[in-house]
């Protein structure tokens, strides 16, 4: 288990009692079993303390967790038949961006999803989930071919923010994703976006312009990290508590202002503790965000899309 810093202690009550228990494997003449389980409630206690109030900047350490599940393990999990589809048929595949054809619950739809990697060289090679254009770019020709065959479409949104790099900028990088936002508002099929983990900036709404955005408890959406936007505004990368407070960058303040239409529960402690059940409750939304849209024809589809985001902020401002 990995530990954020405000979890330092819990990690302690939870690791004497583990150790605990390996001393009594260890020696079959010890009997720890009550004072581990006195230590196992007192743990539970403090989880379901810290937990229950969780301040916006440790929402962000949360859904940036190591251990939360992944795009590949959603898909892994939720569809069968996936046959994933590469490359921009222009630059180059990014790893960034992972997307193709698939069943859920035997339904055929596309699905396209930020991948950050799980360990130390699959993030090198996924670039910690940061798109290139050529990512956005394969996006936009698999969003194509969902319309193209009437395929409803699943994104899965995680991700820091697009790549800033030279080569990235040179190739377009703003273009690429506006490109990727206008397809969402094309495309006369049903849309479902989930943010998993973190939604960061244009990298995320050029997947996240869908009819139906649910997010996890503990994901954040912003237009910049709490990092960025401290910087930016007051010099100093001290103020990223004050900035994910002003940001109103958490599931909850999204789904007040109507950017979010949905809130998927996460197991207490966060989706990393319970990576099946986190999984399963996605699942069961996506299905029942997706059976929601089975009425309207394409137009209509389109229409209520675009109006959707032409009306966003009204709510917040009535608020």
């Amino acid at each position: 288990m990995n530990y954020l810093d405000f979890e330092k202690p819990l990690a302690e009550i939870e690791g004497k009692a583990e150790e605990l228990r390996a001393m009594a494997r260890d020696s079959k003449e010890m009997d720890v079993e009550a004072e581990a389980r006195a230590l196992d409630e007192k743990a539970f206690a403090m989880l379901t303390d810290l937990y229950k109030s969780l301040s916006p900047w440790r929402k962000c350490q949360v859904a940036r967790h190591p251990d939360r599940p992944h795009c590949r393990d959603y898909i892994n999990a939720l569809f069968t038949e996936y046959t994933p589809l590469a490359g921009d048929r222009n630059f180059a595949d990014d790893h960034a961006v992972m997307g193709g054809l698939a069943r859920f619950d035997d339904r055929p739809v596309m699905v396209i999803g930020h991948e950050k990697g799980h360990d130390t060289k699959t993030r090198i090679e996924r670039n910690f989930g940061m798109a290139r254009p050529e990512g956005y770019r394969k996006a936009v020709r698999l969003m194509d071919l969902a319309d193209r065959f009437n395929l409803p479409v699943i994104t899965l949104v995680d991700t820091p923010g697009a790549y800033p790099g030279k080569g990235a900028e040179e190739r377009g990088q703003s273009e690429a994703i506006a490109r990727s936002t206008e397809k969402c508002l094309q495309i006369g099929v049903p849309i479902v976006s989930i943010v998993i983990g973190e939604g960061g900036s244009g990298g995320a709404v050029a997947f996240a312009t869908a009819d139906k955005v649910a997010m996890l408890e503990h994901s954040v959406y912003s237009v910049i990290s709490p990092e960025g936007c401290a910087s930016i505004l007051w010099k100093d990368g001290g103020k990223t508590r004050e900035a994910a407070e002003a940001l109103r960058l958490t599931a909850q303040d999204l789904e007040k202002l109507g950017v979010c239409d949905k809130v998927i529960r996460e197991p207490l402690g966060g989706a990393q503790r319970d990576r099946a059940a986190t999984i399963a409750s996605v699942g069961q939304a996506i299905g029942t965000l997706l059976s929601a849209m089975d009425g309207p024809n394409r137009d209509d589809l389109v229409k209520a899309r675009r109006q959707k985001f032409l009306d966003m902020g009204s709510k917040g401002l009535a608020a």
